[in-house]
């Protein structure tokens, strides 16, 4: 149990059987009446963002979520399976439970799982991936870095903006969290 003087960002806490993220928190202190605190939670299942008002020092059930590294292994079908790298054991996710970021994931890359007891919450790819550039128009003579840019479609199938001297064929570093180019490999 946690109480709600103790909500900070990030903190996670159970409501109604899901697990929801504190993403702001204000402790209101009014000069009649008791203290509350307006939080806005986000629903880490689904995504969708509710406000809620607490009294100040009421408690509720803390979310204990198991991060674990494991290692995309193979593709199947429509699932993505994934091999933790300290048992071995391979576990199966789908598209949805991989979230919008499955447009980076390569095989053989290494990723955390956030789970909630068995069931798979989210999964997280490293801030930025090195990939190769499948398809791009071809870069002309003049082009700068400060110039402009294109768009280019990566490996995976993502498609990313790229500065106008970025050719078919470079290996890139992009940043997978703003979906930006940062830099060539």
């Amino acid at each position: 149990m946690i109480s709600s003087n103790d909500f900070r960002p990030g903190v996670s806490i159970v409501l109604d059987g899901s697990v929801w993220r504190v993403l702001e928190f204000l402790h209101v202190k009014p000069g009649k009446g008791s203290a509350f605190v307006r939080t806005k939670l986000k629903n880490v299942q689904s995504g969708s963002v509710m406000e809620k008002t607490f009294r100040a020092g009421e408690t509720v059930p803390q979310a204990t979520l198991e991060k674990s590294t494991m290692q995309h292994t193979y593709k199947e079908g429509d699932e993505f399976v994934f091999m933790d790298m300290e048992t071995y054991e391979e576990g199966r996710l789908t598209r949805a439970q991989i979230g919008d970021r499955v447009k980076y994931l390569k095989e053989g890359m290494e990723a955390e799982v956030i789970k909630w007891g068995d069931q798979v919450l989210g999964v997280e790819l490293p801030k930025s991936v090195v990939l190769e550039i499948i398809q791009t128009d071809p870069g002309l003579k003049g082009d700068t870095a400060t110039g402009g840019s294109k768009p280019a479609t990566l490996e995976t199938g993502a498609v990313v903006m790229v500065p106008l001297f970025i050719s078919q064929g470079e290996r890139i570093k992009v940043d997978t969290q703003e979906d930006k180019y940062i830099s060539r490999e």
